[in-house]
């Protein structure tokens, strides 16, 4: 019921892309006719911002469009992947010609390498001119066009970073090829393939061959991911499998999880504020989108902080939310909290009364502030109380 619940929501977010999907005509040199795309920006795109995007290039728009740009608004909406900009070329009764290929060397020729040529000289630069476009580019395609994706990668620069295989028709020598190219490819580069056990069985076993020799693969610059699917015919998991690639090829743009924080921050030998830093240094690396830190990010690395009892970490993640969010107490508040644990309590009331000149956050208010500094005020008349005690027991 959750999986059919989330194919529901998927379809829901795709009609409503409808009016949003923008439909331009272009006109090909390289290929002499006229070849109609569908264009989805993200939502409040600015063209005069310097912000710019990753791209997602759908074959197959005709039918593969719109679950890919429902699934992409799906995922965007719960912050686990970036806006990016959809383009689908619309293929037809062309695909067939746009497909050809050598089943020896894997490279497009005659009418697949005049579509080749199309993609890579004509397509990608009107777009790039035209749209905010980032380095980071996906290709998606299903059946034969899945595997005609697989062509851009036996050149010596990819243009694409990532390619989602839906069930790709993987014939001739392709799947061989292109495992002998990943193995020692120099860029980052995201592969997604899938398949079922009620797929083609032709199309299926070519699959799970290349599946064995691309997971054999030792390439720190290789991210593999594969899916085989029970119960699914070759074209009830594109669904599926469209929902999958970019869960997997989007994971680290998405909240620290549980599991993250167990694995990875809690055994980290540096500071946290370095691993937060790093983390989003490398998503701006890999896919070309700057992602601001955000307070829930900042809080879960805080409560790891004081399960590791790391006070450095505390204050240094104290110092980069004030860096990130200048007008808000976050920053301070962390300091106020280092102080205190670190038992220098004069700092830290003082630290929490300058928080509340700044600006509340979702997490902490000023109510909760002068609770704190109440809390001290008390804390101090006691100590007070104390050392007087004490001076008139001596």
């Amino acid at each position: 019921m959750k999986r059919v619940a989330s194919i529901i929501l998927v379809f829901l977010f795709a009609y409503s892309l409808n009016a949003q999907t923008v439909v331009e005509t272009f006109k090909s040199r390289k290929m002499n006719s006229v070849r109609s795309l569908k264009i989805q920006l993200p939502e409040n795109y600015d063209p005069d911002s310097d912000v710019e995007y990753p791209l997602v290039v759908v074959f197959d728009a005709e039918y593969l469009f719109e679950p890919v740009a429902g699934q992409i608004k799906f995922q965007k909406y719960f912050d686990e992947m970036p806006p990016v900009i959809i383009v689908g070329i619309v293929q037809g009764n062309e695909r067939f010609y746009d497909s050809y290929f050598d089943e020896v060397s894997g490279l497009p020729f005659e009418s697949g390498s005049r579509f080749y040529e199309f993609i890579g000289q004509e397509l990608l630069p009107y777009l790039n001119e035209k749209y905010s476009i980032g380095p980071f580019k996906m290709a998606v395609g299903h059946n034969i066009m899945g595997n005609f994706i697989n062509s851009f990668i036996l050149k010596d620069d990819p243009i694409f970073s990532a390619y989602v295989n839906l069930s790709p028709d993987l014939t001739g020598a392709m799947g061989r090829n292109v495992a002998e190219r990943l193995s020692y490819i120099n860029k980052d580069i995201f592969y997604y393939m899938a398949t079922s056990d009620k797929d083609i069985p032709a199309i299926r076993k070519t699959i799970l061959e290349t599946n064995d020799e691309l997971a054999a693969i030792d390439n720190d610059n290789f991210n593999y991911y594969f899916d085989d699917f029970k119960d699914e015919s070759h074209y009830t998991l594109v669904t599926g499998a469209i929902s999958r690639a970019f869960d997997q090829i989007f994971d680290l743009y998405k909240p620290i999880s549980e599991k993250e924080l167990a694995d990875k921050v809690k055994s980290y030998k540096g500071t946290l504020d370095e691993y937060l830093v790093n983390r989003y240094q490398k998503i701006k690396n890999l896919f070309g989108v700057v992602k601001e830190i955000s307070e829930d990010e900042f809080q879960k690395m805080v409560s790891a902080a004081e399960d590791r009892k790391d006070l450095e970490s505390l204050e240094q993640l104290g110092k980069l939310a004030r860096k990130e969010f200048p007008s808000s107490m976050l920053g301070t508040y962390y300091l106020a909290q280092y102080y205190e644990k670190s038992g220098k309590p004069k700092k830290a009331k003082k630290l929490y009364e300058s928080a509340l000149e700044l600006e509340s956050t979702s997490l902490i208010n000023k109510e909760y502030i002068m609770s704190l500094v109440e809390k001290m005020e008390v804390v101090g008349q006691d100590d007070e109380v104390d050392e007087l005690d004490d001076e008139n027991d001596n």
